[in-house]
C-alpha cells in the first residue's frame, strides 16, 4: 500500500515544494491551502488538492473528511499567515485571522492527526515554525508571537511522545523566505521584505532531511542559527530593536 501523506500551505512556497519531494520518495498526496493552486500539477501527477481556509476547525474538519480515512504516513503542517504594521492600527479580523490560521488550525490539526499516528503506532509530522518565534516581533507581533507559541508549543508535545516508538515530529524554522509571504503580510515597503531571503526549495529539503533523519528541530540557514543564537542570550529590547529595524514599514526606502 502506497505512503499516503497531507501536506498544508502547498500552493506555494516551502509547502509546494514539500510536496515535490514527498512525491518523490512515493507518498500519495493530498495538498491543502488557502490559496488557488496556480498549477497543481507541477510535477505531482495524481496529487489530490484543496483549497479550505484552515484558519477554521470547520475548515480542518473538511480536510480531515477529505483524506477519506486513509491512514496518515505524513503530515507538514506548512500553513501559515503574517501580518507587518502597527498593533494598534490592525483591525481585530486581520490579527485574529493570523491567530486562528498559525495556532489554533495548527493546534487542533496537530491533536486529531497524532491521535491516530499514535493509534497506528507510525507517524512522520513536519511542522513550520520560524526563527521569528524567538526574537520580539516589533511591527509583526502577532506573527512573531504565532510562531514563539508553536514553536514551543511542538517542543513540548514532542516531549510528551518520546515513549512513543515511530513517533516522528520536526519544527522546521526558517529564516525570511523568497515566497508571497512578504507582500501578503503588506510588508512590501521594508528592509526584510526587499531583502535577499532564502530559496524556498532549499528550505524545504532542509526540512524533509531533518524529518527524515527523526530530528527534533531543523534552523535552515547558518546565519539564522547565528540570530536564534543571539537571541537567547540578548536581553529583549536589543532584538526587538533589530527587529523594528527590519519590519518598520517604510524601513525598506532608507
Amino acid at each position: 500500500m502506497a505512503k499516503f501523506g497531507i501536506i498544508t500551505g502547498a500552493s506555494t512556497g516551502i509547502g509546494a515544494h514539500l510536496a515535490k519531494l514527498a512525491a518523490a520518495d512515493g507518498y500519495e498526496l493530498l495538498l491543502v491551502a488557502d490559496t488557488p493552486f496556480v498549477d497543481p500539477s507541477a510535477g505531482l501527477a495524481g496529487a489530490e488538492t484543496l483549497e479550505v481556509d484552515l484558519s477554521t476547525i470547520e475548515g480542518v474538519d473538511r480536510l480531515l473528511d477529505a483524506a477519506g480515512g486513509r491512514q496518515i504516513d505524513l503530515l507538514c503542517a506548512n500553513a501559515g499567515h503574517g501580518l507587518g504594521g502597527p498593533f494598534l492600527d490592525h483591525d481585530v479580523a486581520a490579527w485574529r485571522h493570523v491567530i486562528d490560521t498559525n495556532v489554533t488550525g495548527t493546534v487542533y490539526l496537530l491533536q486529531k492527526v497524532l491521535r491516530t499516528m499514535v493509534a497506528q503506532g507510525q507517524g512522520k509530522v513536519l511542522v513550520t515554525g520560524s526563527i521569528a518565534g524567538w526574537m520580539p516581533g516589533s511591527f509583526a507581533a502577532v506573527y512573531n508571537g504565532s510562531k514563539a507559541f508553536i514553536d514551543n508549543f511542538t517542543a513540548a508535545i514532542r516531549d510528551e511522545l518520546k515513549e512513543q516508538e515511530g513517533i516522528t515530529l520536526t519544527t522546521l524554522e526558517p529564516g525570511p523566505v523568497e515566497t508571497e509571504f512578504f507582500h501578503r503580510a503588506g510588508m512590501d515597503d521594508t528592509k526584510v521584505g526587499q531583502s535577499e531571503k532564502s530559496d524556498p526549495a532549499d528550505v524545504a529539503k532542509d526540512g524533509w532531511d531533518a524529518l527524515m533523519a527523526g530530528k527534533d528541530t531543523i534552523i535552515s540557514g547558518w546565519r539564522n542559527k547565528l540570530q536564534v543564537a543571539a537571541a537567547g542570550v540578548l536581553p529583549q529590547s536589543v532584538p526587538a530593536a533589530m527587529h523594528r529595524g527590519m519590519a518598520e514599514p517604510g524601513s525598506g526606502k532608507d
